[in-house]
């Protein structure tokens, strides 16, 4: 049988995982030599401490963290034991309730499916947000989130952490000062899924692990048994709780172009994938985008590939030069009327594929026309205390880029050409189901 559920109100901490009493020193009564005055340092309260939640933790370490919050007591043992004063809670509505008086700003590290629900009630308390890519599941939700970002005033930032990088600052200024011409298409590839997908729901029973509250990781989604088969890591290729490789990468791979080349929304969506699923996406798909010429800016066709895929070799490639390169996760190629370029998935590694453009690159780059950022996870912290927005801003910036990628699995799902309004999103030849893009939320998880 699965483990009893720890009840909203029961749990505050766990002691032999910490490692320490739970003592928070008031703000007020801080001091001291090399003293940081309360206002100018941040309480921080981070949901979902494990895994990419623990870097997520490290990287607003800087401020003080408040309070943790992991349903899973497994996966938060190290941020547990790291920040042994923070208070520890497994619920986060309770955490929010109890100590929203004393936390400034929170940080959102878990599943797709829950971003929406986490981050909007924390924008609810009048809670600055930083929060994991991609920055929801569903349209409505990225609407939403977006929506309530301007509401309620907070300053909010996607966790896309090349859109900070100095790679992708270097690609738009490549870009602008022509050195590969108009812009014609743009090609991803990535090493995702590394995770299975292409499956039928599993119906095996499983014992809920001791550890894990099942009810509280399910948060919004439709009620199912627990199994090993969607936690702790591979809910990622699951529908009702992922995005697939795309919603995996995208955010970060397509950053660059989206924002050097203000693509907006495409025109036409067109997926080609293996066989197709129910409730999981493909193993493998090409995903072609096309955007209507825009400004001065002519027509762009993007192409995404994953499970393996990948575009085809250009003749213009030095011998030398390995093909397919997987630069981390993944790479990027931008193909001008005058050369091209790559980079890796975060805009890093950006080499001309001309040797002699590559060597002038090399000696002489190109003006640098925009600012470096302080890093992703700084810049968030800045636009806390009043400084300049966070370049990843939900409203701005990562809305409209989780919406072009989100529309993606779409053209997947539907297995047709999506024909699209590019000012709205909007599918014009076909009815998508509603739940696909509004999800129904069990009750105490609405938005």
């Amino acid at each position: 049988m699965s483990s009893e559920p720890i009840s909203r109100r029961s749990f505050v901490g766990d002691v032999a995982l910490a490692g320490a009493a739970f003592t928070i020193v008031p703000r007020h009564v801080l001091g001291g030599r090399g003293f940081t005055a309360p206002s100018d340092t941040l309480n921080i309260a981070c949901i979902g401490v494990g895994g990419k939640g623990e870097s997520d933790v490290r990287g607003v370490s800087t401020e003080n963290i408040y309070a943790l919050c992991d349903v899973d007591l497994h996966s938060a043992a190290t941020s547990f034991r790291a920040f042994p004063q923070a208070k520890k809670y497994r619920d986060y509505r309770e955490m929010l309730d109890r100590e929203g008086a004393h936390i400034d700003a929170v940080t959102v590290t878990i599943p797709d499916h829950a971003h929406a629900a986490a981050a909007m009630l924390a924008m609810k308390h009048g809670k600055h947000v930083f929060c994991q890519k991609p920055l929801a599941r569903t349209l409505h939700e990225v609407q939403a989130l977006m929506d309530g970002a301007r509401r309620y005033k907070v300053a909010t930032q996607m966790g896309n952490q090349g859109h900070a990088g100095n790679g992708t600052r270097l690609i738009r200024e490549v870009v602008e000062a022509g050195w590969i011409g108009s812009v014609r298409e743009v090609h991803y590839w990535t090493d995702r899924p590394i995770w299975p997908q292409g499956l039928e729901r599993p119906l095996e029973a499983y014992e809920t692990p001791p550890w894990l509250d099942w009810n509280l990781w399910l948060g919004p989604a439709p009620e199912r048994p627990y199994h090993p088969a969607y936690a702790p890591f591979k809910w990622r290729g699951w529908w009702d709780f992922g995005c697939g490789a795309l919603g995996d990468i995208a955010a970060h791979a397509m950053d660059a172009a989206f924002w050097t080349l203000s693509l907006g929304l495409p025109s036409r969506i067109e997926a080609e994938t293996t066989r197709l699923y129910e409730e999981s996406a493909p193993k493998l798909s090409r995903i072609v985008y096309e955007f209507a010429a825009r400004g001065a800016r002519g027509p762009v066709r993007v192409v995404w590939h994953d499970g393996g895929l990948s575009e085809a070799r250009p003749r213009e490639l030095p011998p030398e030069f390995d093909w397919p390169e997987y630069a981390d996760v993944g790479s990027q190629l931008w193909i001008g009327s005058d050369g091209m370029l790559v980079a890796d998935c975060y805009g890093d590694g950006v080499r001309m594929l001309d040797a002699k453009k590559q060597a002038e690159l090399v000696a002489k780059p190109p003006a640098q026309k925009y600012e470096r950022s302080p890093g992703v996870y700084a810049e968030w912290i800045r636009a806390c205390k009043g400084g300049a927005a966070a370049g990843s801003s939900f409203a701005e910036h990562a809305g409209p880029l989780t919406k072009m990628v989100l529309l993606g699995n779409l053209a997947i799902r539907m297995n047709q050409r999506l024909e699209l309004n590019p000012a709205t999103g909007e599918v014009t030849n076909a009815k998508v189901p509603e739940e696909w893009v509004k999800p129904a939320y069990r009750a105490g998880w609405e938005l």
